[in-house]
């Protein structure tokens, strides 16, 4: 999944990793934290830190590469955790040779 930490504003460091969902689905599982759905209520995410109350954009990973919010800033780099690099480029972007790259900017 694309997971973008919107630190109060439209643009925020991001990364391509592999997360886990509650039983309903309204709970993301990601790096140590709980991210609950905001129901479309976010102001800048569609998730929020259950414990500190920060925002997050989440979304599917897309094919073109073009995973940041409209409104973010899209030359800004997107990390890709190891564990899901291989799976990344071969499977989502379709680009075998580049599993070796860590940053996901088209």
């Amino acid at each position: 999944m694309y997971i973008e930490h919107k630190l109060g504003g439209d643009t925020g460091p991001a990364r391509i990793g592999r997360v886990s969902f509650s039983k309903t689905g309204r709970t993301v599982y990601y790096g140590g934290k709980s991210l609950q759905s905001l129901k479309g209520a976010g102001i800048h995410g569609n998730y929020q830190d259950v414990d500190t109350g920060e925002e997050y954009w989440i979304s599917g990973c897309k094919k073109d590469g073009s995973d940041r919010h409209r409104c973010a800033r899209q030359s800004d780099p997107v990390w890709i955790d190891d564990d899901v690099r291989k799976e990344y480029w071969a499977e989502i972007r379709r680009q075998p040779a580049r599993v070796a790259e860590t940053v996901a900017n088209r």
